[in-house]
């Protein structure tokens, strides 16, 4: 008697080869067996009947930042609603441990400006306790819906071992300590190491984290914890990937630690393409995360950026309840007075841009595509109606539709990011789920690749839904050694998702205020997800979460399919 059977599936196994129809077998935790066609065994505890719809394994997100979240919420949402069953968290060297007592604060501070997520809400949602990263992995080793993962950040563990003197330049005795608790913390389960080199990630005082400028010594000494390992990945947040010099320590940590390398980049960055290829040649593994759409912010007038704050009669009612500022938007003899005044701009150009330049300032369409024509711009609409483009956004706002920000110089498609997704070297990342609560929801990527670039895009060309699950699978698992899940096939684990594809669909963001001490944030949920299961249960049917919790806390170098474990 087996324990649960899903039949009549159109199966995407994750491989990337094509879809067949079947049944898969699931015995605990684990896939017994897939069978092709309407044939295979019947006994079963349960039998889910897929009447021909899409199974796929669990997808696996492997650019998060629940490092806080995960110690009040075990759903892991809004990532749970869009069919991911592993997280990766402990990017962009932003963390909670390692942390001597006394210092907790001062990475909440670091998280909440670098990442946008409430401060309020972490001091009263992480529970602490733990010191060292070790400890911390046991703090955070309990059941969740899905399988939890996570880094050594580099923030915190240039703070722990520097203090006060985190922002400058480690001495060599402070880097070989950097590397020895690395190693310890790599040895006890962490999946790997993450740093940030990107001045975009500055601290509440204006300054760039720490190690953002830290020097090729450090990141090499660091780089060297991981030899002679057999697990861990080394996350590289760089600006700087155009430069030789970046490039050339880079390549010298891929080389001496045989572990993969990711970092963060676009289709720009010709030269860490070419080193990416370079280094695939040899059998070695550098691999640039790109995101699934652009990077961008949505504008709402309860997120953290809303233009309407540049006009000084929108700051006379900006506390006020949602609706009073609605009706105030609709108010004829208000928006009078709004069109009247004389902005007040921030001083940063990037920030202006944002909130004033209305040609390239989007209305997000209601299928969400991400991939705005000139004639969805404030200043587009705002021409055929013979209106002022402030005018166009007090509509907007008022009737809750998100503006769309697209960071960088967006070409009119989304054919560079189509590419770059393409490239064989690339993996899928910057989901950010739990970060950018105010500005974002891309943890619901999943369910956009599925829907847009599979299914509903019309301004390029499409790409296979094979192709597409494989990216979400099978690749982001093997970039993080996680062996043992990814695929649809007899040994793995039993993480899958059975779909109604022709109606998945995503539905429209929303402010909600559900985190610890009121903290508000952007959800997203989904309409199509028949189930998800997780280790063999199931944890969501229709979009509900079903009660348990089979998911626990991933350690590097433990997972392979069972049939590979000797």
């Amino acid at each position: 008697m087996h324990d649960l059977i899903i039949r009549n599936a159109k199966i995407v196994d994750g491989t990337g080869t094509p879809a067949f129809e079947g049944s898969v077998v699931i015995d605990g935790q684990t896939i017994t067996a897939v069978h092709r066609g309407s044939s295979g065994p019947s006994n079963a505890r349960r039998i889910i009947d897929a009447e021909g719809r899409l199974l796929t394994p669990g997808f696996v997100d492997i650019h998060t930042h629940y490092d806080g979240q995960v110690c009040w919420d075990k759903l892991v949402t809004p990532s749970c609603w869009h069919g991911v069953t592993t997280v990766v968290m402990g990017n962009c060297g932003v963390g909670f441990a390692p942390v001597r007592k006394g210092s907790e604060a001062e990475l909440i501070s670091l998280m909440e400006s670098v990442e946008d997520i409430p401060g309020t809400a972490l001091h009263e949602g992480v529970t602490w306790g733990w010191e060292t990263f070790e400890e911390y992995l046991d703090a955070i080793d309990t059941p969740y819906v899905m399988d939890i993962g996570t880094q050594v950040p580099h923030v915190a563990l240039r703070h722990y071992v520097m203090g006060d003197r985190s922002y400058e330049d480690a001495t060599p005795a402070e880097m070989v300590e950097m590397k020895r608790i690395t190693r310890s913390a790599l040895e006890a389960g962490a999946l790997g190491f993450s740093t940030s080199r990107f001045y975009g990630h500055i601290d509440k005082a204006g300054r760039v984290v720490p190690g953002t400028n830290a020097t090729a010594e450090e990141m090499m000494t660091i780089g060297s914890a991981f030899e002679g390992l057999d697990h861990g990945t080394i996350e590289i947040i760089s600006e700087w990937l155009k430069e030789p010099d970046e490039l050339r320590w880079i390549e010298h940590i891929a080389r001496t630690t045989k572990r993969t390398v990711t970092t963060l980049t676009d289709g720009s960055s010709t030269p860490v393409w070419e080193l990416a290829s370079k280094l695939d040649a040899e059998g070695l593994s550098l691999r640039p995360q790109v995101g699934a759409r652009p990077a961008s912010v949505l504008m709402t007038l309860e997120g953290t950026i809303n233009p309407m704050r540049q006009f000084p009669t929108y700051r006379e009612i900006h506390t006020r309840p949602l609706d009073e500022r609605v009706a105030a938007l609709r108010d004829p003899a208000f928006r009078v007075r709004v069109l009247a005044d004389e902005p007040i701009l921030p001083r940063n150009r990037d920030a202006q841009r944002m909130i004033s330049e209305f040609a390239r300032i989007y209305v997000m369409d209601a299928s969400l595509t991400y991939e705005p024509s000139a004639d969805d711009s404030l200043a587009a609409i705002a021409t055929r109606k013979g209106v002022s483009p402030i005018e166009v956004m007090m509509d907007v706002m008022a009737d809750g539709v998100p503006l769309l920000w697209l960071v960088g110089n967006y070409p009119g498609n989304l054919e560079s990011q189509r590419r770059a997704i393409e490239h064989p070297q690339s993996v899928f990342g910057l989901s950010d789920g739990g970060a950018h609560c105010g500005v974002l929801v891309d943890a619901s990527v999943p369910t956009y690749m599925l829907t847009y670039f599979t299914r509903d895009r019309q301004r390029g060309p499409l790409m296979s839904l094979e192709f597409v699950v494989h990216k979400l699978t099978q690749d982001t698992a093997r970039l993080y050694g996680l062996h043992d899940r990814g695929v649809l096939a007899a040994g793995y684990r039993a993480d899958c998702n059975l779909i109604d594809y022709e109606a998945l669909a995503l539905e429209a963001p929303q402010m909600v205020r559900d985190l610890p001490a009121g903290g508000k944030r952007l959800i997203q949920r989904a309409r199509g997800y028949v189930a998800t299961i997780c280790a063999g249960e199931v944890t969501f049917e229709k979009g509900e979460a079903t009660g348990v919790r089979p998911g626990r806390l991933l350690r590097g170098g433990r997972t392979a399919p069972k049939s590979a474990v000797v």
